[in-house]
């Protein structure tokens, strides 16, 4: 809109101080013919006043302004908590209604702007603003409007802009919301032992916090856990960690009555379990080119200790000779094999034969041992075969693979191992550098002794080239046991015509011997990352996956196909969009996953709250505006009204939004018109000083 303003302005023809100075001398005259009374005085001060005015160059000028509407900024709260309930449906129409009053103001200019979901750094809504205020001359803005339920985590000590900010707010005050803190939740535990969690179950906005409620913990399945918890004071649970790998802990409190949101009244804790230091007992027998082997690798591992005896002599020859006289000491047979049996996590034989060092009731203690939950590793040599075999003892009992009888067990000349159909889905075996690919041969160097045994049960990985297996692992009851048909792996670990895997063979054997999570070969996993739920489902059977029942935190369910991959396994990848914890089952196995909350500071309190930004508002000169209670369905909710105010005057009241008006403006054109020009001005002063000189001369 244009408009035309008209003024009174003065452009001097001398500097201001060269008029001080003349008016300071008309003074001085005028003063003198005072003192005097001449009669002309105040005609020659009417003729310097006119001098001095025309120096003064007065005139009249016109500007032609064109004014610029203001604009006010409108900003919404997308985040999660703005979501929950009826938030965010009271908002859109509270926006639709600020959008239609704004569009009746004339010279005012609406611009709209959706704070999204923060992420983990809460709601950055102060962030936003300053963000679309750098597109609007600070000289427009009449005002910032904030559809927002207060939980602003991004709060300045002072506003970076100097109109009015105004809270719109969901809902009504004093809202309540229980929540459960997480105080301290440790990521690792020892298997075994048991780990604390610190929690804290907290009323907000409650006038009488206090009392007790009930606290219930859900654990990998298992049938729940209820505790009472008092209220607002730290509580502390003890969790045994009874097996490896992640354990998914959810906490729920109970609801309570009239909160705003049951979101928070959960809580998902990851705890890792890990063993302690592995107790290794390593037995070798006749001594051989590869005994160090086995002794170097389990050396290697920091995290093993490792007993190891070699037999050389056998019980009976425990006779008086002195100690500093013996080379060799008797075996410890009944200390190790029934008194501290059980405190091994992993027994090896290296080619030991039974020559009666072992009585058959320790060899019993040992099968005893691994079907109670142990683990053997048998690395057999041709030992193995004949009358001294552990296969025809107590222990054979256990063993996957009976060795053939006569010299046809024994198959001498050179081979490379072979890694068998279902050895590439084992995690043992699977994806071993160098093993054969299709019909590849392995690249390995050459093995050249293998014993010949007939499988009883278990599962073949290896075998060599005429079938038979080469390394055998089986099941056995709660325990594991893993049969090497031959002493020839040592070679690998010389570099002989190229080597091969060794060292990654046998520790792969070992730690799934000892029920390491990553290496079970019947398995089913689930993990979140970046929103999805990832689940990877492994098995050494090569039919098709079955469907994956995926279980929501709110109980929902869906069934969908896992993709077959390498390896054995098959994968399937879902949305987590919400917090808590998942479960996937494929019908014999179960696992979980916790999906943290989004916005872990903004679901910290649901409540919607106008003093967090508070301080702002007031410093603004702003206000706060509630638009009632959540769901009451009767029209649109209670929006202020929009009004204009001058600058200095209130913005706010009751049931008002003001918006200042700040009358800014372009000057598009100026005219001036002088009011004493130089042809008017020069008359006038002779005239009058010709008057005062008569006056003066009478």
């Amino acid at each position: 809109m244009r408009q035309a303003i008209a003024g009174l302005d003065f452009a001097p023809i001398l500097p201001l101080w060269l008029l001080a100075a003349l008016a300071l001398v008309a003074l001085l005259a005028l003063g003198v013919a005072l003192w005097r009374r001449a009669r002309g005085v105040w005609w020659r001060a009417l003729s310097f006043a006119v001098l001095l005015l025309a120096l003064g160059n007065p005139r009249l000028v016109e500007e032609t302004r064109e004014t610029r509407p203001d604009i006010a900024l409108l900003v919404q709260d997308r985040s999660d908590s703005a979501r929950i309930g009826g938030r965010a449906a009271q908002m859109d129409a509270a926006r639709q209604s600020i959008v239609e009053a704004a569009s009746r103001i004339p010279d005012l200019e609406l611009r709209v702007v959706d704070l999204p979901e923060g992420g983990q750094q809460g709601t950055r809504l102060f962030s936003a603003i300053d963000r679309a205020l750098a597109d609007i001359p600070r000289a427009r803005l009449a005002g910032v409007i904030a559809l927002t339920d207060g939980q602003a985590h991004d709060v300045p000590a002072q506003p970076s802009f100097e109109a009015p900010l105004h809270l719109v707010l969901p809902g009504r005050p004093g809202e309540t919301d229980r929540r459960i803190r997480v105080i301290e939740a440790p990521g690792y535990g020892i298997v075994g032992r048991s780990v604390e969690l610190r929690v804290a179950v907290e009323d907000l906005g409650a006038r009488e916090p206090g009392g007790a409620v009930r606290l219930t913990l859900r654990r990998d399945g298992v049938p729940p856990r209820v505790e009472s918890v008092p209220v607002g004071r730290e509580h502390r649970i003890t969790l045994p960690v009874e097996r490896g790998g992640p354990s998914v802990v959810e906490l729920t409190a109970e609801e309570r009555g009239g909160e705003v949101s049951t979101l928070n009244n959960r809580a998902v804790v990851t705890v890792n379990g890990v063993r302690d230091r592995l107790r290794v007992l390593l037995v070798s027998g006749e001594p051989h080119s590869g005994e160090r082997t086995w002794r170097r690798l389990l050396k290697a591992d920091p995290n093993v200790d490792l007993v190891h005896f070699t037999i050389l002599r056998p019980p009976e020859k425990d006779d008086l000779t002195p100690l500093n006289e013996l080379a060799l000491i008797a075996f410890p047979v009944r200390e190790l094999f029934q008194v501290k049996l059980r405190e091994f996590d992993l027994i090896v034989f290296d080619r030991f034969s039974n020559r009666g060092i072992l009585p058959p009731l320790y060899l019993r203690n040992i099968a005893d041992y691994v079907r109670s939950g142990g683990a053997l590793l048998m690395s057999a040599g041709p030992e193995f075969i004949g009358a001294s075999s552990l296969a025809a003892t107590p222990l054979g009992q256990i063993l996957p693979a009976r060795p053939l009888s006569g010299q046809a067990a024994v198959a001498e000349g050179a081979f490379r191992p072979h890694v068998t159909e279902a050895g590439a889905r084992h995690p043992v075996t699977e994806g071993l550098a160098g093993a054969n690919q299709g019909a590849a041969q392995a690249s390995w160097g050459h093995w050249y002794r293998h014993l010949r045994a007939e499988p009883q049960s278990g599962t073949t990985v290896m075998n060599s080239p005429d079938g038979t297996p080469l390394l055998q692992l089986d099941r056995v009851g709660e325990g594991r046991v893993a049969l090497l048909l031959s002493d020839q792996i040592w070679l690998w670990s010389r570099g002989h015509d190229g080597g091969g895997p060794q060292a990654e063979l046998l520790r792969r054997a070992a730690h799934w011997l000892m029920k390491e999570p990553e290496l079970e070969e019947e398995d089913l996993t689930a993990r979140i990352e970046d929103g999805t739920l990832l689940v990877t489902r492994r098995s050494v059977e090569a039919a098709p996956p079955p469907e994956i029942t995926i279980t929501a935190p709110d109980g929902t369910t869906r069934r969908a196909r896992a993709e077959a991959g390498l390896g054995g396994r098959a994968t399937l990848s879902v949305p987590a969009d919400q917090p808590g914890v998942w479960q996937a089952s494929d019908g014999r196995r179960s696992a979980f996953a916790a999906a943290a909350a989004a916005n872990p500071p903004e679901m910290a309190d649901l409540r919607a709250d106008a003093e967090r930004a508070g301080p702002i508002t007031r410093a603004t000169g702003g206000s706060a505006h509630w638009l009632g209670p959540f769901g009451d369905g009767v029209g649109r909710p209670a929006v202020p009204e929009l009004r204009r105010v001058a600058l200095g005057r209130d913005a706010a009241g009751a049931n008002w939004i003001g918006l200042r008006r700040n009358e800014d403006h372009l000057v598009t054109g100026i005219a001036a018109l002088p009011l004493l020009p130089p042809w008017l001005a020069l008359p006038l002063v002779l005239g009058l000083a010709l008057v005062a000189w008569r006056r003066e001369g009478r």
